[in-house]
């Protein structure tokens, strides 16, 4: 059978999600919202050529206009992303979607892989777990030749009111593709709205890998492999930083950018022969930084701007019970390292709902002293599916999703919660009012 050339029309969730804050205390200073492109949807279309495929980013554009351009073009497959928080909100979508046409509905994402059962519903018709650059390929190929998604290792085809049942992927290097660039070329118009608002850059984005090379206990990335840490050849890297073009900024994806000193290391060599002059952005841990000062350096000099550091806390026994695999002095020196180097520091911390007003005090102190130019403080939210969920689900009191946006506390706060969340509220305030200078 020849197969045939599908509409696919893949959508990001708009920015969603509901406020404890502010619908219970109308504090409305701790909305996050997202600027960075759906890089994923890019990644997801890499390998759909032979389709008509087109990216609608409802974090750029209203929820009329997407029922607009669907009613415009008609699509096949409609596909979904989703974070924990947006996971109702795609539902509603789906549901509307199922009413008005025979469109297959397709989910998958971060939560699709940590909580495949919740998408196992009437509004949905596949659920990809995990990475999907190849197992949706596969699914879309399978569809164009007629055929089902059945006996695809990675696709679940759902089956309301029964258990999911699917092939578990083996993740290696050939899911991948890296011989397959992003399809940067469909968020072209949405281009000039990804921004990163604290440093006032455009950026475009970059994968250097999948995975991690640990497991944090509230962490949602190593399942999307199944625990393996997948790296880009350097060469793939150069080709997509060439692609984004103009582009002044680069942030590089990664759990780890650096988890593997040795490709690292050859794609710091290869930016430096290819005379690509671009501001970087990389995710790092502290124990990354503090053992490869070197190539920490290496990097400065190839265009490293800023980093985001996973500190979370500088306590070990918070550490520890976050699995972060290090303790508090391996941060300090970190941190002396970046400063030393010039490299802005967008540090990640993390608020307990077992927080009182010292901890915030002390957490505070630590940053000022410390010099963290953009502190990012979330308080601790068990994702459903990861370790900390599971250790912590007895104590969770709030189940619906929409307020898993990781600036509510889910479980039981130890101060007043009206107390926590002003404490934290005018905590995040002061913080990004201090003039940190950044270079």
């Amino acid at each position: 059978m020849t197969p045939k050339k599908l509409k696919i029309m893949l959508i990001n969730p708009p920015n969603c999600g509901r406020s404890i804050p502010e619908e219970k205390y109308g504090i409305t200073s701790l909305k996050q919202i997202f600027k960075g492109e759906p890089f994923c949807l890019e990644m997801l279309a890499g390998p759909l050529d032979d389709h008509d495929v087109i990216i609608f980013d409802l974090k750029c554009e209203s929820e009329e206009a997407l029922w607009k351009a669907f009613n415009q073009f008609q699509p096949d497959v409609a596909g979904f992303t989703a974070v924990t928080c947006e996971a109702n909100t795609v539902i509603a979508m789906a549901r509307r979607i199922k009413e008005k046409s025979n469109t297959v509905v397709v989910i998958g994402g971060n939560h699709a892989t940590y909580d495949s059962e919740y998408f196992n519903r009437a509004e949905f018709d596949y659920v990809v777990i995990g990475l999907g650059k190849k197992s949706f390929s596969e699914l879309i190929n399978n569809l164009a030749c007629g055929k089902d998604g059945r006996n695809i290792a990675g696709i679940a085809q759902t089956s309301p009111g029964r258990p999911l049942k699917y092939l578990k992927r083996i993740y290696s290097e050939t899911d991948l593709m890296e011989q397959i660039s992003p399809r940067y070329d469909l968020v072209t118009k949405y281009r000039s709205r990804y921004f990163l608002e604290h440093l006032g850059l455009t950026m475009g984005f970059v994968i250097t890998a999948y995975g991690c090379t640990h497991k944090c206990s509230f962490c949602s990335v190593p399942e999307i492999t199944g625990g393996r840490y997948l790296n880009y050849s350097a060469d793939s890297v150069i080709r997509d930083i060439r692609l984004l073009g103009d582009i002044p900024f680069i942030r590089m994806v990664d759990a780890n950018t650096f988890g593997n000193p040795s490709l690292s290391l050859d794609l710091y060599e290869k930016i430096m022969q290819s005379g690509i002059k671009k501001k970087f952005f990389a995710d790092v841990r502290p124990d990354t930084i503090v053992q490869n000062q070197g190539l920490m350096k290496n990097w400065k000099e190839a265009g490293l701007y800023a980093v985001v550091v996973g500190f979370e806390d500088f306590q070990d026994t918070r550490l520890a019970g976050y699995n972060k695999k290090y303790q508090g002095h391996l941060i300090r020196e970190s941190i002396d390292i970046l400063h030393g180097l010039g490299i802005v520091i967008v540090g990640d911390f993390i608020a307990s709902p077992e927080f009182d007003e010292s901890d915030f005090e002390k957490l505070e102190s630590f940053i000022t002293a410390n010099k963290i130019q953009i502190p990012v403080i979330s308080v601790l939210t068990p994702i459903p599916g990861t370790p900390l969920y599971k250790k912590i689900k007895k104590n969770i009191v709030i189940s619906d999703l929409d307020y898993y946006t990781f600036t509510n506390a889910v479980t039981k706060t130890k101060m007043p919660a009206a107390v926590f969340y002003k404490t934290y509220a005018d905590l995040v305030k002061r913080l990004h009012h201090k003039p940190h200078k950044t270079n």
